[in-house]
């Protein structure tokens, strides 16, 4: 039986509602987009101006150009923005309009196939870009100066429209946001065999999944810890660091590999912080590294995993877990040596919120 509620369920389908923007990427969108544009026409202009008036009718710039700066300036995280994917796409598309041109010669029946073959070619390439059947479109219906360019016409105006366009998005997109090319946030996922999942789980559901998803692995799994950690902290509240860290008793830079040996063996740990006179840490040594004797400055790992004491443990846990890492060296807010946090520390406090859980869910 077909209700309101579910009409309305079935309309929203349809309307596909994106999620709302801020107003800061609305802006940085207009004014990328606004550059971009501008400054791919300008060089385009002074280039072609300056080889035979307008370069044989040839356009300036190519429509698709404007599609591609959509993806480029308002969804640069996407994997159909990336640079490989705009020049590479619209470049394979561009080849692809002109074979069939060349080898039908009408528009009406090589337009459909050069569309296809767009597709085909660019998903072959790891290319794939929308605006790229607008380009394949472009060469079968562009008129006599396109098709009479030939292959030239994939390399002006397309490969150098999407060559400039990249160069000013790559630099905008650097200095607005930091992190063009796209990267994924970095993360220490957790040892084969742990509990949850693993990014090869992520990649093997994504290769049987029937569509293809505008985002990349690497940020799904991001996201996914992300609401891991958020739901822990629903569950259990947030625990810091500064509730669950021992207060040992750190090495002196100076310190004798036997000294330090034993000064783990009387506290039970295979790892001591070696800090400074004023509280600076300096590093972390591990009783594997002092075998070979001598003294703590030789041995030590010079790029430990630090914390400060007010971060939640469920920040420190994919650290611990990733196999780098079996102690996170806990800081105050001046930067001060406070105390040590273990894998059993760690795990201590995580069984403690499940029981607290379990019980708090039992009927009485």
């Amino acid at each position: 039986m077909t209700t309101p509620a579910s009409r309305l369920h079935t309309l929203a389908h349809w309307i596909g509602i994106q999620p709302a923007s801020t107003a800061t990427r609305i802006v940085q969108a207009f004014i990328g987009s606004a550059l971009g544009i501008l400054f791919t026409g300008a060089v385009m202009h002074l280039w072609l101006g300056r080889n035979g008036g307008g370069g044989g009718g040839l356009p300036l710039l190519i429509a698709p150009m404007g599609a591609s700066a959509v993806l480029l300036f308002a969804v640069p995280a996407s994997p159909l923005a990336q640079p490989w994917a705009i020049i590479g796409g619209n470049t394979v598309s561009a080849l692809s309009g002109i074979l069939w041109m060349k080898l039908i010669g009408d528009p009406a029946y090589a337009a459909g196939l050069a569309v296809a073959t767009a597709i085909a070619m660019m998903s072959l390439a790891r290319c794939l870009h929308p605006p790229g059947g607008a380009v394949a479109l472009t060469t079968v219906i562009g008129g006599p100066a396109v098709v009479g360019a030939g292959w030239s016409f994939a390399v002006l105006p397309v490969l150098v429209n999407c060559l400039l366009l990249v160069g000013i998005g790559w630099l905008f997109n650097a200095a607005v946001r930091g992190n063009y090319p796209h990267r994924a946030v970095a993360y220490v996922a957790p040892p084969a065999g742990s509990v949850g999942y693993t990014i090869a789980d992520v990649d093997e559901v994504l290769a049987h999944y029937d569509d293809l998803l505008d985002v990349s692995s690497e940020d799904l799994d991001t996201l996914f810890r992300q609401v891991e950690g958020r739901a822990w902290r629903r569950l259990h509240g947030v625990i810091r660091c500064a509730q669950i860290m021992r207060e040992v008793a750190p090495l002196s830079p100076d310190a004798r590999a036997q000294d330090a040996a034993r000064a783990m063996e009387a506290q039970d740990l295979q790892a001591l912080p070696v800090v400074s006179a004023e509280g600076h840490v300096e590093g972390l040594a591990g009783l594997a590294r002092l075998a070979g004797g001598g003294d703590v400055i030789g041995a030590m790992d010079l790029s430990p995993c630090i914390a400060s004491a007010d971060t939640p443990i469920d920040e420190v846990l994919p650290i611990l877990s990733g196999g780098r890492y079996r102690e996170a060296i806990i800081v105050d807010a001046q930067g001060r040596y406070a105390g040590l946090i273990t894998q059993t520390e760690l795990l201590g406090a995580l069984w403690r919120g499940h029981i607290a859980e379990a019980i708090a869910h039992t009927p009485v």
